[in-house]
């Protein structure tokens, strides 16, 4: 052998084992005790369990949160579009204010003629669009004063009538159960 063939290095397997080496041949540790390697393996199937249970608890945490988010916005979206015309309606609650206060007014000679009455035919579609969209007037006159619907502007002095309301001077409206337009009222003491 020369100098050149002793300074290669030996050659050696993927493994790291020399060449001249197989695998079988190559030294390897001597197994441990089993009741130590059964010992581990239940330790890390134990963590294993562990964190598969937090992760499984997280996602239902997800899912929770996401339904819930869901029904919110859902809830959050039907309310919006079933009050969107709310200001709409708003505006058009004092024409048919104006409405009902011509109605109330019309001298008798006048109301008998077709053109009245037709006016009146339009007052009554007015409110059955209204009422169409979920507007309903509040019954107020005789009732006890609800300062949840009513919004007293006069108290005066009326025998038995004491916390009622003895007249409706502006009459109040409901959108979906929800007041857009308080009655305004008179409320009797004593």
């Amino acid at each position: 052998m020369t100098n050149q063939e002793m300074e290669k290095p030996a050659p050696t397997n993927p493994d790291g084992t020399a060449a001249t080496e197989t695998p079988e041949t190559a030294t390897t540790e001597a197994p441990a005790d089993p009741a130590v390697v059964i010992a581990e393996l239940q330790q890390r199937l134990a963590q294993a369990g562990a964190q598969a249970a937090e992760y499984k608890d997280q996602w239902m945490r997800a899912v929770a949160d996401y339904r819930n988010f869901k029904r919110r916005t859902e809830t959050e979206r039907a309310e919006l579009i079933r009050n969107a015309g709310a200001a709409m309606i708003l505006k058009l609650l004092p024409v048919l204010d104006d409405f009902e206060r011509a109605i109330a007014s019309i001298p008798p000679e006048i109301a008998e003629t077709a053109w009245w009455q037709g006016t009146q035919l339009i007052a009554q579609k007015l409110r059955t669009i209204l009422e169409s969209e979920g507007v309903k007037p509040i019954e107020a006159l005789g009732q006890d004063f609800d300062p949840n619907l009513h919004e007293a502007v006069i108290y005066e002095e009326a025998e038995g009538q004491d916390g009622k309301v003895i007249a409706e001077l502006q009459r109040g409206y409901l959108l979906h159960d929800r007041v857009i337009r308080p009655s305004m009222v008179k409320v009797g003491r004593g």
